[in-house]
């Protein structure tokens, strides 16, 4: 399986999807999501789970990673510029915009994409793209944990995506 997004350029993503970018929710998180593309899937898939987290975040976070999307039961395999926003044939988990270093956001704006805002360096994103082999019994704005338990058993393949976001 292979994965690929015309939103990373030569391993840096661009900043339309972040904090230098020009859409963003009534909280200034930046709202306008990643494409990716996903070849080769394995031939009994389903549906597609996706994690966008950042690692590099342990310093700032006082030591977790900070999730920018979840989503699952998405049935095809293109997603476009800004989807998360409009596309309503898949389920978005909440990002950590929800935490108290997020400044808490309502559960409903953060089951969304919510952009890269990198505020001490450049950190490396990464796309984490799994093929399932079901459709998950996962609702909108589940957590983390809910995801990885759902996905448990039934990932058939999987995929990192990575690139840098420059702030």
């Amino acid at each position: 399986m292979n994965v690929t997004s015309s939103g990373i350029i030569n391993g840096i993503i661009q900043p339309q999807y972040g904090g230098r970018g020009t859409q963003f929710n009534e909280n200034h998180i930046p709202t306008f999501s990643l494409p990716f593309k996903v070849e080769n899937a394995p031939e009994k898939t389903v549906s597609l789970a996706i994690v966008l987290e950042d690692k590099d975040a342990y310093p700032v976070t006082g030591g977790f990673a900070w999730i920018h999307w979840l989503a699952a039961n998405i049935t095809r395999f293109e997603i476009k510029d800004n989807e998360s926003q409009t596309a309503t044939d898949f389920v978005q988990g909440r990002n950590s915009w929800t935490s108290i270093q997020g400044g808490e956001q309502s559960i409903e704006l953060s089951s969304y994409y919510g952009g890269m805002t990198p505020p001490d360096q450049p950190h490396i994103y990464e796309l984490h793209v799994y093929a399932i082999d079901e459709i998950l019994d996962i609702g909108q704005g589940f957590l983390l944990n809910e995801h990885h338990r759902a996905m448990e058993g039934h990932i058939l393949a999987q995929y990192t995506l990575k690139g840098i976001y420059e702030n």
